[in-house]
């Protein structure tokens, strides 16, 4: 399978460094000119365009694929990390708010989580159930997800086998993650 991953466009959140995870959020202006211009970064023969049930992904998705004819595809198991108690803070105002989590830099950890949020370990396994199951249903066609930026970082991580830079590589909003899959992740 030949993955394309698309991080989704810009949001208000994203440009004031808030944390998203499972908040239904809108592009901003800059957001929405990033997915225009998306669709000359994707290969013109497309088999499947697989999207994340958040707003922001959805969006992007609707506004890339406006003039293919693609059915999008919602996929639950793509939707971004979920970082509970800290979405819609800052880095600043979750330390601030929750001195005890944030000393513990509890967002890289791999088997806890923020309260009310999700482990990388039950993120991870989520994703790669997802993944097995786009092999399964589309093992030799060409795939685009629209998702998000921690979910791009686990499917790369995943497919390399190699989560050592896992806390540093990053997509940006707007941009194209390209993976060649050929196996199954046990």
């Amino acid at each position: 399978m030949q993955l394309y991953v698309v991080r989704h466009g810009e949001t208000q959140a994203n440009a004031e460094g808030r944390y998203q995870g499972s908040l239904d959020i809108d592009l901003n202006e800059r957001g929405v000119l990033q997915a225009r211009e998306l669709r000359e970064k994707l290969p013109a023969q497309i088999d499947a365009v697989i999207v994340s049930p958040l707003r922001r992904a959805q969006q992007t998705a609707a506004i890339v694929f406006t003039d293919d004819g693609l059915q999008l595809h919602t996929r639950d198991a793509f939707r971004e990390r979920g970082v509970g108690v800290f979405e819609g803070l800052t880095q600043v105002e979750a330390a601030l708010r929750y001195p005890d989590l944030w000393a513990q830099n509890i967002t890289r950890q791999w088997e806890r989580a923020p309260t009310d949020g999700e482990s990388i370990s039950q993120f991870v396994e989520r994703i790669r159930g997802g993944l097995n199951q786009l092999l399964v249903n589309h093992g030799q066609q060409v795939v685009v997800l629209v998702a998000h930026g921690v979910v791009a970082k686990a499917i790369r991580a995943l497919v390399r086998d190699d989560f050592s830079d896992f806390f540093e590589w990053q997509l940006r909003n707007g941009e194209v993650l390209s993976l060649d899959i050929a196996t199954g992740f046990v």
